[in-house]
Parts: structure tokens; sequence; C-alpha cells
């Protein structure tokens, strides 16, 4: 049984997960040894993460689509198993879907305070493409793994000290309130058999690399990754106690291809969310790993300064939570956050020695 809040009730059990081999699971509608995968948003950190790892594998094929054309990851060691489309998933997510699938991440969408500045523009690419692209699964290919890529932000005030799923969600954002839209909607699909869908509610992560993204919570990786660059960065909130809930990029991309094994019954049809397995880490915290990683010079490159419009949304989501359902579906813990400080160190190094940029390298 999951532990729940005092008080509340117990909504279900979980099944516990039966250890299986990667990319092998019980169903066709789960992985089988070869498969066949779609990544939307590919052209983005964690679509290429995935990309990469799925393309180290000679038995996967992996479709990566974009509005912008998604490169394939540098350093793959299939490359040649890559299939890039270019395409607006409103209009026509038919080109990147087939009867070949096995398999769907949807990673694709607008920021927080890229969704909260143009309203129209975070509803049409969070959810309608999302509806859109799930209804051409449902005619084409029904029944398939779909992994959708949720975020914290689902949660508003008031939240408890420590959140877990019983936690109702009140997002104060429209990121977090279109997120839960497409949540209902996997929920739903899944119900009815259209999909075997799960929600994976991403906490932030970080190290990102590359420039600062609209999200909110962009300086929770701009505050290691910048001054490791010997760049300036702006902390858009002056209190260092605050805390962010985190998980490594090492992590995620593990927990990511773990959701493409797990039995569909480790959840019940109409409830597919899962909060994923991170850590709470003040800001004092993060400059305290920077400085043991790159010495009291980097902390010089850190600029602290009060932005409401970003504040509000950062104390609107919660900064602890329990993982006891994600421990028990089989999600692995994170790493402590100065490990994550000196695995982006390393890859920066390598990456500035190849000549690219980030985890790809």
């Amino acid at each position: 049984m999951i532990p729940h809040p005092a008080g509340s009730q117990q909504l279900y059990k979980l099944t516990t997960p039966r250890p299986q081999p990667a990319c092998q699971t019980n169903t066709r509608n789960e992985m089988t040894a070869s498969s066949n995968v779609l990544i939307t948003g590919a052209a983005g950190f964690i679509g290429q993460l995935v990309a990469k790892e799925l393309l180290n594998d000679p038995k996967n094929k992996v479709t990566l689509t974009d509005v912008i054309e998604p490169p394939v990851p540098a350093g793959a060691l299939y490359p040649e198993n890559a299939t890039v489309i270019k395409t607006d998933l409103l209009k026509s997510a038919s080109t990147v879907v087939d009867k070949s699938l096995d398999a769907v991440y949807i990673f694709h969408g607008i920021m927080s305070s890229g969704s909260e500045e143009n309203f129209e523009l975070g509803i049409t690419v969070n959810v309608d493409a999302t509806r859109a692209l799930l209804d051409v699964i449902r005619q084409t290919v029904p029944g398939i793994r779909v992994i959708y890529a949720s975020s914290q932000a689902v949660y508003g005030l008031p939240i408890p000290d420590v959140v877990d799923e019983h936690v109702v969600p009140t997002p104060q954002s429209s990121y977090g309130f279109e997120k839960l839209i497409c949540e209902q909607l996997i929920n739903d699909y899944t119900r009815r058999g259209f999909i075997d869908g799960f929600t994976l509610r991403f906490p932030t992560i970080s190290v990102r690399p590359g420039k600062p993204t609209a999200a909110a919570s962009s300086f929770v990786s701009g505050m290691i990754r910048e001054p490791l660059s010997g760049i300036e960065c702006v902390i858009p909130v002056k209190d260092r106690s605050f805390v962010s809930w985190i998980c490594s990029p090492k992590t995620l991309v593990a927990n990511l291809l773990y959701a493409l094994t797990m039995p569909s019954d480790v959840l019940p049809k109409h409830i597919r969310f899962v909060n994923l397995p991170g850590i709470g880490v003040s800001i004092q915290e993060m400059m305290d790993a920077l400085e043991s990683v790159a010495g009291a010079a980097a902390l010089k490159l850190i600029k602290e300064e009060d932005v409401p419009e970003v504040r509000t949304i950062l104390y609107s989501w919660p900064q602890k939570f329990d993982n006891a359902r994600a421990y028990q579906m089989g999600f692995k813990p994170d790493q402590p956050f100065e490990d994550t400080v000196r695995d982006y160190q390393k890859l920066l190094a390598k990456s500035k020695a190849k000549g690219i940029n980030g985890y790809t390298a």
C-alpha cells in the first residue's frame, strides 16, 4: 500500500512491478525486443538525451520530430536508425504516426514563462497539438505505450509541506493548467484502451546544457551552467533559502527509459500519473555545490534580483515531495546535487573537446 497523508483515504493499491529486461515487456502494448519509438519535441534537451540512449541500441528505430528539424544526437552509436521529420503536430500528426510504432514520448511544449506570456501559443502547442497527436495514435495504432511529460507545475497553493499524488492539483500558471488538461486526456484515453499511457510529472531538471529557456525555473540550471562557462547568471529571487525540487538529467533519462518497460497494470487504468523522484535543494546549497566543484570565483558570476512575475510562479510550486509511489513502481532515486554539478563539469569539458554542446557528447 502507498503511504498517504493522515486523514485521507487510500485510493487504490499498486501492483508490484515485475523485473524485466530492457525494451521487453508483457504485451503488444508494451515494448518488445525490437522497438520503434516516436519522440516529439525531439530538438529539445530531453528529447535529444532519450533519443541518443535509444539509438545506442541497434535494435531500436527512433523517429525524431519537432517544429524545427531536430538533429540526430551527436555520438549516437546507430544514427542510421533515426528518422527526422519536421512537422506541426496540430496540422499533420499523421506524418509521424504509423502502424509500426511501439511507443511515443510526448516532450513538445511551450515552457512556463512562455505559456504565461502568450496564452494562445501555450494552449495551442501544449494542449491542442497533444490532443491532435493522441487522436491520430488512437486511430492508427491504438493501445501503444505513450509516455507524457508533465510537470510539478500542476500543483499550486494551497499545498501541504510534503506533496504526493493524493494532493489535488491547483495550478497557478497557464503551463500547469495546460499540463493538467493533458494528464486527464492520458487518463481517459488509457481507460478507454485508446493508448497505454503514463504521465510522468517531472521535477525541475538541472543541469541543462545550452542557453536559458522560457521556464521560470531556468535559473536552476543557469546558476551552474553559466559560471562554469565563465558567464554571468541572474537568479530571479533574492532568497537563498528557496528550495527547488530537482532531478539530474542522468536520473531522468534512466527513469524515462524504465517507463517503456513497466507493466501496464502497475497503475489503475484511469489513474496514470506519478511524480518522478527528485531532491530538494536550496539556492544556498546549489551555490555551495558550485563553489565546492569550481571554486569561490564561480560565485562572483551569480547575481541576485527579484523578478516578481517569476517569483510568483516559483513560490506556487511544491518544495518537497513524497515519492513513495514512484519508488514502488520501480523508478530510481536521484543522486546528490554536487555529484550532478561534477557530472556537468566533466561533460562540459568533453563537449568542448569535441566542439559540441551538451549531454550528447
